[in-house]
């Protein structure tokens, strides 16, 4: 008896902040090194949410400085719609606020734990309060507030509240500082340039201890913000259902209609029909026992799946590759966006893309890039369902060599959009086996691994094409040369004699005396719009035209042209460099197109 009053006394209840402070690693912050790419990823998360949701192209900063021995200040600022001041607090100071919970809809965060998490790992490390910078319009002031969360309670404390002047019309700002170092330098940046290529209409900013780095949009529109909808029939459970009975002041007809997706009034007359109910029974009069025979036909049933065009939000096939060939050198992409499916009454689109060659390592097993709601899984490969498909698929068969995973140039991504991603754990880095999403998976990967088969089947065709074309573009200049000088007369232009003979879109490059050209003929019978890559060390700040896109990746630079070319126009560039690494042409079809690297 006196030992139970001694256990009575010593149990008390515990704040969902009292949890997690104590097991900060369930939410991604298990090591001081993973600490700064959470906090990253939860902050931009919540900034690409709130531009889209004011439909706002977004522009974001993300900023890591080092402000003494291992200590380093996060900074993530965007141009969204802003928070009104009463709720500055509890969004950055209290786990388990937010207000996409209760909404059935794709979003990146949901259960408004993780950026309340960064300020507890913040304080628990360096004991300092969060910056929170807010405003929400050119004629409201901007508020600035000092948070910290009271553990024991979960509720926010407020250090300090000012008004101040803010050059930003609308936007949000949060400055975090805790202990970690930056030893994962190169893997935030990978975060940010995958968030980059989902994220095709975003514009991010990083300054990583004074170097910056800018990922530009590829896209100009914001894509539609998914609208909530209601629980579907088929994904509700008994719990659930006694719930909202209770809060029905309908009849049972009227509370199937009202409160389910997809259910008018014949299929709910049908569901009261099997469960043995009378229509004009009121919703919050009926027993346990009547419920469960209204759940029993509403999942017996048939009911069509949720609406995914209105609260799912897939990137789509274009944009997947425009965001793939923004960031990332591939000699061939592909990619493809499965019809929507439901799995357990939640709606969900899975999407995929390959890539072959370019800067893709030869050797060692494929690059897998892992996406859940536009947001990058960078942690437990391993134990995500996605790797698992990927490992299913026989990749031998579209001539890839295997050992598990497949072998070569290769990358697949796979990303999955739902309103409700079965995630293995809170901190969002791997996806549950689910059977309807496996399969999805495996199909799409399916369809990929074909097209990749056809590719590999030209190439091989394309490298006789291009040797004889080499042999055209090198040979017959060189002979019209010879025969000029023989017969003393001005040499002639060969490029109609290039043309009967090629029929296609001809890409030459060429180094002479340190100036690099790259010329393209279209010597087919119709228009064509192209975009030439032109991956090296030269910088070509002098070419000319100016290149539409540069980027610099690993000491390289991916300098991208476009243009429009009409049946028997040629495009040229010129600009000073070595001429060393590779180009490609794209927006044509491989058996019409002929790239060749005279300097090679």
């Amino acid at each position: 008896m006196v030992i139970a009053e001694d256990l009575a006394r010593e149990q008390r209840s515990i704040s969902v902040a009292e949890f997690f402070e104590k097991n900060k690693h369930l939410l991604g912050f298990d090591s001081p090194t993973r600490g700064i790419i959470t906090t990253v990823k939860e902050a931009v998360d919540n900034a690409l949410d709130a531009c889209e949701e004011a439909e706002v192209l977004p522009d974001i900063f993300v900023g890591v400085k080092r402000v003494e021995d291992e200590v380093y200040r996060i900074t993530v600022e965007d141009n969204g719609p802003g928070i009104v001041p009463e709720n500055v607090p509890p969004v950055f100071g209290k786990l388990l606020y937010g207000s996409r919970f209760h909404q059935i809809r794709q979003s990146r965060g949901q259960q408004g734990i993780g950026i309340s998490a960064a300020v507890l790992y913040a304080q628990l490390t360096t004991g300092t309060p969060a910056r929170i910078t807010s405003r929400t319009g050119a004629k409201t002031p901007a508020h600035r507030f000092e948070v910290m969360i009271r553990t024991e309670t979960n509720e926010p404390e407020v250090i300090s509240h000012e008004k101040i002047e803010w050059d930003r019309t609308h936007g949000t700002r949060i400055e975090i500082q805790f202990r970690s170092t930056l030893a994962a330098k190169k893997r935030l940046l990978d975060y940010l340039r995958l968030t980059a290529i989902v994220n095709p209409h975003a514009r991010i900013t990083a300054d990583i201890d004074g170097e910056i780095t800018v990922f530009e949009r590829a896209s100009d529109e914001v894509p539609p913000c998914p609208k909530p909808v209601l629980p579907h029939p088929h994904g509700i459970e008994f719990g659930a259902l006694k719930r909202l009975a209770a809060a029905s002041r309908g009849t049972v007809e009227e509370f199937l209609v009202g409160s389910f997706s997809r259910v008018g009034k014949k299929t709910a007359e049908e569901m009261i029909s099997l469960a043995g109910l009378k229509p004009s029974r009121k919703a919050n009069k009926l027993d346990s026992n009547e419920l469960k025979r209204l759940l029993e036909a509403m999942q017996a049933v048939r009911v069509p799946a949720p609406p995914a065009q209105q609260c799912l939000s897939p990137i789509g096939e274009d944009l997947i590759c425009r965001g793939l060939e923004k960031e990332i050198h591939l000699d061939f992409i592909k990619a493809r966006t499965r019809p929507s499916a439901v799995y357990g009454g939640h709606s969900f689109i899975v999407e995929a893309a390959i890539g072959y060659g370019g800067r893709i390592p030869p050797e060692g097993n494929a690059r897998i890039l892992r996406f859940a709601n536009r947001v990058p899984l960078l942690y437990q490969q391993g134990a995500c369902a996605i790797t698992d498909c990927v490992s299913q698929v026989n990749w031998k068969n579209y001539g890839l060599a295997q050992q598990g995973l497949p072998m070569g140039p290769v990358l697949i991504m796979v990303h999955v959009a739902s309103t409700n991603v079965p995630f293995t754990s809170e901190s969002k880095d791997a996806i549950a086996s689910i059977p309807e999403i496996e399969r999805e998976i495996v199909l799409v990967l399916q369809e990929l691994g074909r097209e990749l088969k056809r590719y590999l089947s030209r190439r091989e065709k394309k490298k006789l094409q291009d040797d004889r074309a080499r042999a055209v573009c090198s040979i017959i200049p060189e002979i019209a040369a010879k025969v000029s000088e023989i017969v003393e007369l001005p040499p002639v232009d060969t490029t109609p004699i290039e043309g009967k003979i090629m029929r296609k879109v001809v890409a030459k490059k060429r180094t002479v005396d340190g100036k690099v050209s790259i010329e393209v003929n279209n010597y087919t019978g119709k228009e064509v719009e192209i975009v030439i890559y032109s991956l090296s060390r030269d910088t070509a700040e002098d070419a000319v035209p100016r290149p539409d896109f540069v980027d610099s990746i690993d000491g390289e630079y991916n300098k991208v042209w476009r243009c429009a070319l009409g049946a028997g126009e040629a495009w040229r560039v010129l600009y000073t460099g070595t001429g060393e690494g590779t180009f490609d042409l794209r927006g044509v079809d491989d058996g019409m197109k002929v790239v060749v690297d005279l300097d090679v």
